[in-house]
């Protein structure tokens, strides 16, 4: 008899069984994609956007008539790799289909790419080598013109969709919109983490995007429906959590998705039938302890005033007014301005994550488990 999964999924995506909520999301991608709307997906990073997106992808299984292709670009650095990546995800895609995979590799060969295959996955690698910006212009609209004359509906997700304004042509959100725009069987979804990047393409009236989408924020889960889900898990493989557990398990993660999920995932590899809340702390020290040595490294390239804030902002837990009086002198940061320039950097090295309410704005740590460990720590 084979081992039975740990249900907190801590890495990808398995089915709709180990996935929890997000139907308010699910109904509003379903709404946009029936009625030929692209969508922008923004959140935090490890909030469950791409686990989202394939549990997205899953109502498709039966649907001959739509295709769905996934697209990472966050290592990409140029409009070169864009290109690369968005070929070799629609070959992934369309070589076990035997007819279209062929046509694909037929199509594309007109273009003159380098065709590999990952030795170790399997996956495919396409490179292309362009000599002109023309070229790159071409090949681009080559391949959205191949997807769009399949006959069929394509649902393309672009992820970390940000990563484009930090090509070094500066032309690329003007080019990509030029040519989605024209696009008839090709909906989009743009996902994003960086969140003030992505509001500022979308939302600012002389970007080219602006406009052109609807847009989703994705939030923490509902903390009725997550710890009902995060219950269950426990109950079907024949184990018991009390409330209190609970409790803190959503109390101490925040219901940031990743590490709620990784630290239930510890506490499920226990043989405890009954969790209580002592397990939980154990497997709280546990998890901080492995991360230990990462937040040793942060402190090696953070200066000695950047670290400092750090541990500012984790005794507060929550930092609304950065730049007010008492902040800075309880912290002994110095000056407003000089807590506006630590709090840009570290904003911007995503080791403070800014998080908008409808009163405010106000900062915490990113890291929910570094947050932890810096105030038992200091």
């Amino acid at each position: 008899m084979s081992k039975r999964l740990n249900p907190f999924i801590i890495k990808g995506y398995y089915s709709k069984e180990y996935f929890c909520d997000r139907e308010n999301e699910l109904k509003i991608l379903h709404r946009n994609f029936e009625n030929n709307a692209n969508t922008c997906l923004i959140s935090a990073r490890k909030m469950g956007k791409s686990a989202l997106i394939f549990r997205f992808f899953d109502d498709f299984k039966r649907d001959n008539d739509t295709i769905c292709i996934y697209l990472d670009i966050y290592q990409s650095r140029s409009i070169n790799d864009f290109i690369n990546l968005l070929a070799e995800a629609i070959l992934k895609i369309f070589q076990g289909k035997n007819l279209s995979g062929s046509k694909f590799i037929r199509f594309i060969k007109s273009i003159r790419p380098v065709i590999s295959y990952d030795p170790l996955n399997g996956s495919p690698q396409v490179q292309f080598n362009f000599q002109t910006d023309e070229e790159k212009k071409h090949n681009l609209f080559t391949l959205f013109n191949f997807l769009e004359s399949q006959g069929k509906k394509i649902l393309l997700v672009i992820d970390e969709f940000q990563q484009i304004t930090f090509y070094p042509e500066k032309n690329t959100e003007a080019l990509l919109r030029t040519y989605i725009e024209q696009l008839k069987n090709i909906h989009f979804i743009f996902c994003g983490s960086n969140q003030h990047i992505m509001n500022q393409m979308f939302t600012i009236v002389n970007r080219p995007f602006f406009g052109s989408t609807r847009l989703l924020s994705l939030d923490v889960i509902n903390r009725k429906e997550y710890l009902s889900f995060i219950r269950l898990q426990f109950e079907n493989n024949k184990k018991s959590i009390s409330d209190e557990a609970l409790d803190l398990i959503a109390n101490w993660t925040m219901l940031h998705t990743f590490y709620t999920q990784n630290l239930c995932n510890t506490i499920f590899s226990y043989h405890n039938r009954n969790i209580e809340i002592n397990v939980v702390k154990t497997s709280i020290s546990e998890v901080l302890k492995e991360n230990e040595m990462y937040y040793y490294q942060y402190r090696q390239f953070l200066t000695t005033a950047q670290w400092n804030y750090l541990i500012a902002v984790a005794k507060e837990e929550f930092v609304v007014q950065a730049t007010s009086q008492s902040f800075i002198y309880k912290y002994s940061i110095g000056t407003p301005a000089n807590s506006r320039r630590l709090l840009k950097s570290l904003t911007d090295k995503e080791l403070l994550l800014e998080v908008q309410t409808h009163e405010s704005s106000n900062y915490r740590i990113y890291d929910v488990f570094f947050l932890r460990w810096l105030q038992l720590t200091y």
